[in-house]
């Protein structure tokens, strides 16, 4: 087995951690300091909670997953004995190569070194390391421990072999992998949400229906759909002569904006973030960031019991 090792315990490096340790992995999860573990483990302990309530686990493997993950303050502590490094640290790229660099000279050629980027380059993350070779994404999507998607990425110099470990590692983990073939902005998972989000930002701004609408439209329809079929097989059902047809004289009229529209750029120069700042595009009070976050935790968690092959 692979000796794994999470850089990172915030929103998404503790969920990687609980998920690792839910597969029956030990697992290293290291934190800036003890205060950064604490609210770490803090955060797996709800989880699983969540999990026991919902009969995913029971308490003795809730209690046998938190006894796979060790904590450390220290990179040299975290990469001793670790054969599957993933960084999921905030979102800057110099910050990556750092700790990419500091890794390189810490760990042996074997040992891979991935990070949990949702779009930043490898090649560029490898950059400054002898061995760019063992350098690839593993793309975890929010939250993770619910989410089987990973994307795995290839950088320019990624070898056939750390793809391969990569790919392994992940199916152990009972996630669902991809294999992205080459490096591209937003890989694959945040290219197609994005073209979704503009156009919805497009019919907003253009006054053809309100934002409750335009988002019951896709909770309603393709929602409802995708999780059996995706687009490419969507249109494969429908027809592919029906689909070229409507391809050509709809594309026309879609979106082709180069940045985000004026609404969304107003609300963020306004400090309304959505959720985590109480407005957005919707109102963010207690009860109805409540009620959307349980309400999409528990779908995930019925769609993930299906995977599990768990009575509901």
């Amino acid at each position: 087995m692979e000796k794994i090792a999470v850089i990172g315990c915030g929103t998404m490096g503790h969920s990687i951690a609980l998920s690792a340790a839910w597969a029956g992995y030990d697992v290293k999860m290291q934190g800036i300091d003890h205060a950064d573990i604490d609210r770490g483990l803090e955060n797996i302990q709800v989880k699983l909670q969540v999990l026991m309530q919902n009969g995913l686990i029971d308490e003795v493997a809730a209690q046998l997953i938190k006894d796979r993950i060790e904590t450390t303050t220290s990179i040299e502590e975290l990469a001793e004995g670790s054969t599957f490094i993933i960084e999921a640290v905030p979102e800057n790229i110099e910050l990556k190569k750092t700790i990419f660099k500091q890794l390189d000279s810490l760990c042996s050629v074997d040992v891979i070194l991935a990070s949990n980027t949702s779009a930043l380059s490898p090649t560029e993350i490898a950059s400054g390391t002898n061995h760019p070779e063992r350098t690839v994404i593993t793309h975890f999507w929010h939250p993770a421990h619910l989410i089987p998607l990973v994307e795995v990425v290839r950088g320019n110099k990624t070898s056939d072999l750390t793809i391969k470990r990569s790919l392994e590692l992940m199916i152990k983990m009972n996630k669902k992998p991809i294999e992205v073939k080459k490096e591209a902005p937003g890989f694959v998972g945040n290219r197609l949400q994005f073209a979704l989000l503009r156009e919805a930002q497009h019919i907003l701004e253009e006054g053809i229906a309100s934002k409750e609408d335009i988002d019951a439209a896709v909770v309603y329809s393709i929602g409802r759909r995708l999780p059996v079929t995706g687009p490419i097989l969507s249109a494969d059902m429908g027809g592919l002569d029906v689909y070229k047809d409507i391809s050509n004289y709809l594309y026309s009229h879609l979106s082709t904006t180069q940045e985000a529209t004026p609404s969304m750029s107003e609300l963020v120069n306004e400090n309304k973030l959505g959720n985590k700042t109480g407005e957005g595009y919707y109102k963010w009070d207690a009860s109805f960031s409540e009620e959307v976050n349980n309400a999409r935790e528990k779908e995930l968690i019925r769609y993930l019991k299906q995977d599990m092959g768990i009575e509901f």
